[in-house]
């Protein structure tokens, strides 16, 4: 009985040595891969914490250098955002802070260039949005109107079209396009959600241009439109 076991021992042994001189090392190659995955996946992992622990530690330094008032110190700090992590949420956060300081400060080209800088480099169509709608807001008081418009007629996402169309009515009229600041206007206040502050901000201007919301809705309301 014994020699009956150890013959099918021998027997699965061989089978076994004779599996692994067929298939050992490519099997060992796939272990390696795997295990080499493995560890590029946790590395990676603790790189993107690693990133954005710091990337916040130089937010938190931006924001208090926007509190001091100091230009210079902003200018450095924001530099040194975007050269270490301009790809990350905190510096395209950073430049819509830094802009509204600079117009404070009365430095407007290095407003627009962190303005720009946000709208063309984030990943975040929102985030670069907002930074076209404030840039258009410079250039409108630089009396830039084309160049307000051109960024204005860029691409949007949806959730900014009535910002964009209420925009839009303020360069014309700026411009001394009445007929068509209206007509901006009235598409922002269509999009517009009832009961949004803004839209009463753009009845007030309808309203200063001879547009009576009030009774056109009420008008509509009537005739059951």
């Amino acid at each position: 009985m014994a020699n009956q076991l150890d013959l099918e021992e021998q027997e699965q042994l061989d089978q076994i040595k004779h599996f692994w001189k067929q298939y050992g090392n490519a099997i060992t190659w796939v272990l390696i891969a795997v295990l080499a995955a493995f560890a590029s996946w946790n590395f990676y992992q603790y790189w993107q914490r690693s990133q954005a622990n710091q990337a916040a530690a130089l937010f938190d330094e931006v924001e208090r250098s926007i509190q001091s008032g100091d230009t210079t110190k902003i200018d450095r700090v924001f530099a040194d955002m975007k050269d270490r992590f301009g790809s990350t949420t905190y510096a395209q956060q950073s430049g819509l802070l830094v802009a509204k300081q600079y117009v404070v400060a009365g430095k407007m080209d290095s407003a627009k260039s962190a303005l720009t800088w946000v709208s063309e480099q984030s990943s975040d169509v929102g985030y670069q949005a907002l930074a076209k709608l404030r840039l258009a807001a410079i250039l409108m008081d630089a009396k830039n109107y084309d160049g307000a418009l051109n960024l204005l007629n860029g691409s949007f996402p949806a959730g900014f079209d009535a910002l964009v169309a209420d925009r839009k009515g303020d360069v014309m009229l700026l411009q001394g396009n009445k007929a068509q600041a209206v007509q901006e206007y009235e598409k922002a206040l269509r999009l517009f959600e009832v009961r949004t502050e803004y839209r009463r901000l753009v009845e007030v201007k309808l309203n200063a241009l001879g547009v009576d919301v009030q009774a056109r809705e009420q008008g509509a309301v009537a005739s059951g439109k």
